[in-house]
C-alpha cells in the first residue's frame, strides 16, 4: 500500500520511524555493554527525547480516523511500521538499565497525562437498545482491548457498571445469551404501568429497579470499591432536577462514596418514565445516606449523552470510542466518505457513498434541520413537555474519535422497554461484536501504545495516590463484599447489609415489599430507597454467615426450563 496521502505527513512518519528503529537498535547495544545507569546512555536519552515528541495524541496525523477508512481492515503499513516502533521503543525505555527508575516514572507519566493522553469507552442511552453495547464489550475484551476508563449514560450506565464491578474473567462468564435471565426491569402487567404512571407519573417504580440493578453493580458497592477491586474506572453521567445547576460526571474522584446503583437509578430517570432519585453514598458504618444534600437527580442523556470534556478534565482522555444506539441519533447518522473498515465503494473508494449529489442532499437538510432547532431554542421558542429542555438530546455531540452504530432491527423498537429473552440478547450481542470488528484494528493499534506505557509504570515502580492500578484484587474488595460486610450487619440500623446474591436466587420476602403509600419528602424517598440494601432484624447470623460475596458472579447458565436461573 502506497504511503502517500493527504490526510497525514507521511514524510514526518517516514523519517521518524528510521530514526525509531535505528536509535532502538543502538540503545538495545549500550544496554549489553554495561550496566551502570547514566554510563554511556546517549543513544538512549536520544531515543527518550524522540518518543516524548512523537508520541502525541493524533502525531502528524496517524489517528485520523481516513487512514482505516480505506480499507475492510487495517491502515497504511508505514502507519502500522510507526506504530510497531513506537511499541517496541517503549519496551526498550522501561528494560533499560541506564535510565533511573525516577526518570523512567516521570517519562511514562508525562506521555500518559500529557502527551497521549488516555482512551475512554463511552456507552450511549437509549433504553434497551443499550444491550447493544454487551456486544461491543465483548469485542473489545477479547481483543484486549477494552479501555480501563469506561462511561455509561441511562441504559448504558448498567452495562458500564456490570463491566467496571467485574474482572476480565469473571465478564467473559457473563457475557452470554443466559445473561437476559438477570435482566428484570420490566415484569409488570400494563394495568400496573397505567396505574403507577397515573399515581406517581412515571411508567416504573424505583425502588423495583433498584433492586433489579443491584446485582449489575455488586450490591452496594461504590465507585472507589469497583476502582480497587478491578483497576477500570467507571464514569456515570448524571442531570439535576434543577435545571439551573450542572451536571455531575460520577468516579472514583469526584464522588468515591456514592453508591453506583444510585447513579444507575438517577442516569436511567427518563421524565415519564422512571422518576428522578436521589443518590445515596456509604458511611464507614457501611449504612448509607443520602448524597449531595439530598438534591434529586435524572437522566444524564438529557445533556450529556457522550461527557467527552469532563472525561479529558478529570482523566485526560484524548481518544474516546462511542457505542452510540440512541435510536434517534442511529437514524441520521450518515458517514458520506466512509469509516474505519467501512470503505466507500462508489468509484472504488475515491467517491462520496451514494454520490456526490446523494450525499451533499442529505448531508444538507440534517445540517438544516440542527439549524432551525438552535435558532428555535435560543428563541425559547420550544415546548417544554414534563417541564424539560429536550432541545440537547439533538444537539449535543453523540460521536467520538470511533463511533460504533451496532445494527438495529424494527423489533427492537416494540421491545423498547420490554426485557430481553435469551434469543433476542444473544442477536443483540453479535450484533455489537459485528460493529467493533470493523475498528478493531484502530483501536488496537491505539490501545498498543497505552498499554506499554502502563507497563512502563507498572515496571518502573510507580507508588502514590496516581499511580496505575493493578488489575488485582485488593484487601479493600474482601473488606466491603467479604467478612467483614457480614461483621457489619449486626450494628446497621434497619437490620443487616443484604447480600443480593441471595436475593436473587429466593423471591422476595415481605420485608422487601412495596411500601403501601407513597411520601414526597426527600427523607422518606431516601429511607425507601437504602431499605432495598438492608434486611430486617428478622435475619439470623447463621443466613449472613453462609452468604458469600463471590458467588453473585457464577456464570450464568440457562436452566431446563424457561425462566431458570442457575448461578
Amino acid at each position: 500500500m502506497q504511503a502517500e496521502y493527504a490526510y497525514y505527513d507521511y514524510k514526518t512518519v517516514k523519517r521518524v520511524t528510521a530514526q525509531l528503529r535505528e536509535l532502538r537498535k543502538q540503545a538495545e547495544i549500550e544496554d549489553s555493554a554495561g550496566e551502570n545507569a547514566g554510563e554511556s546512555a546517549q543513544s538512549v536519552e536520544a531515543l527518550k527525547t524522540l518518543l516524548e515528541n512523537c508520541i502525541k495524541s493524533n502525531f502528524v496525523g496517524v489517528e485520523n480516523p481516513r487512514l482505516y477508512s480505506e480499507t475492510y481492515y487495517g491502515t497504511k503499513d508505514l502507519v502500522q511500521d510507526f506504530v510497531e516502533q513506537i511499541q517496541q521503543s517503549l519496551k526498550t525505555i522501561s528494560e533499560s538499565t541506564k535510565i533511573s527508575q525516577e526518570e523512567k516514572q516521570l517519562f511514562f507519566r508525562q506521555v500518559l497525562d500529557t502527551n497521549y493522553g488516555r482512551t475512554a469507552l463511552c456507552l450511549s442511552g437509549g433504553a434497551t437498545f443499550a444491550y447493544y453495547h454487551f456486544g461491543v464489550i465483548k469485542a473489545l475484551l477479547g481483543t484486549g482491548n477494552l479501555p480501563q476508563i469506561i462511561t455509561g449514560t441511562s441504559g448504558g450506565a448498567l452495562v458500564a457498571a456490570l463491566a467496571a464491578t467485574r474482572t476480565d474473567d469473571e465478564l467473559k462468564q457473563l457475557l452470554v445469551p443466559a445473561l437476559a435471565y438477570r435482566i428484570r426491569a420490566s415484569p409488570d402487567s400494563l394495568f400496573t404501568w397505567l396505574r403507577r404512571w397515573w399515581h406517581t407519573g412515571a411508567r416504573f417504580d424505583s425502588l423495583e429497579w433498584a433492586r433489579a440493578s443491584s446485582w449489575f453493580c455488586r450490591g452496594s458497592m461504590t465507585f472507589r470499591e469497583a476502582y480497587e477491586r478491578t483497576g477500570r474506572i467507571l464514569n456515570v453521567s448524571c442531570v439535576p432536577s434543577d435545571p439551573h445547576s450542572p451536571t455531575i460526571l460520577a468516579n472514583y474522584l469526584t464522588s468515591p462514596d456514592c453508591v453506583i446503583w444510585s447513579a444507575v437509578l438517577a442516569s436511567a430517570a427518563v421524565p415519564g418514565i422512571l422518576n428522578p432519585v436521589v443518590l445515596m453514598r456509604k458511611t464507614r458504618e457501611g449504612t448509607l445516606a443520602p448524597y449531595s444534600f439530598g438534591h434529586k437527580w435524572k437522566d444524564g442523556s438529557l445533556r450529556t449523552d457522550i461527557p467527552l470534556k469532563a472525561l479529558n478534565l478529570h482523566f485526560n482522555v484524548n481518544f474516546s470510542i462511542v457505542s452510540q444506539v440512541n435510536p434517534h441519533i442511529n437514524l441520521f447518522f450518515f458517514s458520506p466518505r466512509g469509516s474505519p473498515g467501512r470503505p466507500v465503494t462508489h468509484r472504488r473508494g475515491r467517491g462520496w457513498r451514494g454520490g456526490f449529489l446523494g450525499s451533499s442532499i442529505e448531508t444538507t437538510i440534517k445540517l438544516d434541520l440542527q439549524k432551525y432547532l438552535k435558532i428555535l431554542r435560543h428563541l425559547e421558542l420550544l415546548p417544554r413537555p414534563l417541564g424539560q429542555d429536550w432541545s440537547e438530546i439533538w444537539l449535543q455531540r453523540f460521536s467520538g474519535t470511533i463511533t460504533l452504530w451496532p445494527k438495529i432491527v424494527l423489533a427492537d423498537f416494540w421491545h423498547i422497554l420490554s426485557d430481553p429473552t435469551p434469543v433476542r440478547l444473544a442477536r443483540m450481542i453479535q450484533a455489537g461484536e459485528r460493529s467493533a470488528w470493523p475498528k478493531i484494528k484502530f483501536i488496537d493499534n491505539r490501545m498498543r501504545v497505552e498499554k506499554m506505557v502502563v507497563e512502563g509504570l507498572r515496571i518502573s515502580g510507580t507508588k502514590g495516590d496516581h499511580a496505575p492500578p493493578t488489575y488485582v484484587r485488593r484487601q479493600q474488595d474482601q473488606d466491603v463484599l467479604g467478612g467483614e460486610k457480614d461483621a457489619r450487619r449486626k450494628s446497621v440500623r434497619n437490620g443487616v447489609l443484604e447480600s443480593m446474591m441471595k436475593r436473587d436466587k429466593e423471591e422476595p420476602g415481605p420485608d422487601l415489599r412495596r411500601p403501601s403509600r407513597r411520601h414526597n419528602s426527600i427523607v422518606e424517598e431516601v429511607r425507601r430507597q437504602s431499605s432495598v440494601f438492608f434486611d430486617d432484624d428478622a435475619d439470623t447470623d447463621e443466613e449472613a454467615a453462609t452468604t458469600s460475596s463471590d458467588e453473585d458472579d457464577e456464570p450464568v447458565v440457562a436452566g431446563e426450563e424457561h425462566g431458570t436461573r442457575v448461578g
